[in-house]
């Protein structure tokens, strides 16, 4: 992302306008084995909710590389090196958005390439993890949440520190929000490696509202 305005649209796949969040009704559930979930497959966040998916019926697409390991075997997408180049970002471009540094081997790079395609793929994003004081998610797949942001793509974060769910609203800003749902058939999700005990059970509760089996 050389230019983060060139090729926006490219990168980004279809911008979204706007961030809702449906009542929690019934006739507003989404039909689990009409959705796809778009991820990585990495431990933590990635496996969880590709296992959960996989009890719902929901398809899966976990994007990945050659020489990447990742623990979902179901609906792996390995990406051509032209693939992920469709992708390419500047590191001194998200090291700055970001507010801090990242090592410039090629493997994070191409991690990097493969979270924008899991945040394109989708129409709403969900992230598990740490919001910090200046309004980023802590760690690496912390660019899966400020790719979103970029892409306009609506967003919710689950914060296990303050153990809430927070939506990211017109005003750039985190607000938080009470029961949210999965609104998009296709969406995407990451988060942290170190998943715990309440953002399994908010990754859980999060499906039961979304989702019926049909």
């Amino acid at each position: 992302m050389r230019n983060p305005g060139n090729g926006r649209l490219q990168r980004c796949g279809r911008l979204q306008t706007g961030i809702h969040m449906k009542p929690n009704r019934e006739a507003s559930m989404l039909n689990a084995r009409q959705c796809v979930l778009y991820s990585g497959g990495a431990a933590g966040t990635e496996q969880f909710f590709g296992a959960l998916a996989e009890g719902w019926g929901i398809e899966e697409v976990n994007y990945s590389f050659e020489g990447h390991q990742i623990e979902r075997k179901r609906g792996v997408r390995v990406l051509t090196s032209e693939e992920l180049a469709l992708k390419d970002v500047s590191l001194a471009y998200v090291s700055k958005l970001m507010n801090r540094e990242y090592t410039r081997a090629p493997l994070f790079r191409k991690v990097l390439q493969s979270i924008c395609w899991q945040v394109s793929s989708g129409s709403q994003v969900i992230v598990v993890g740490v919001i910090q004081p200046d309004n980023t998610v802590k760690g690496g797949t912390g660019w899966g949440a400020e790719f979103a942001k970029i892409c306009n793509k609506p967003l919710i974060v689950f914060d296990q520190v303050r153990n809430n769910w927070f939506v990211w609203d017109k005003e750039s800003s985190w607000k938080p929000v009470e029961n949210p749902v999965i609104e998009q058939p296709h969406f995407a999700a990451t988060g942290t490696r170190f998943l715990e005990d309440n953002g399994r059970d908010a990754i859980q509760d999060l499906f039961k509202r979304s989702f019926n089996k049909g």
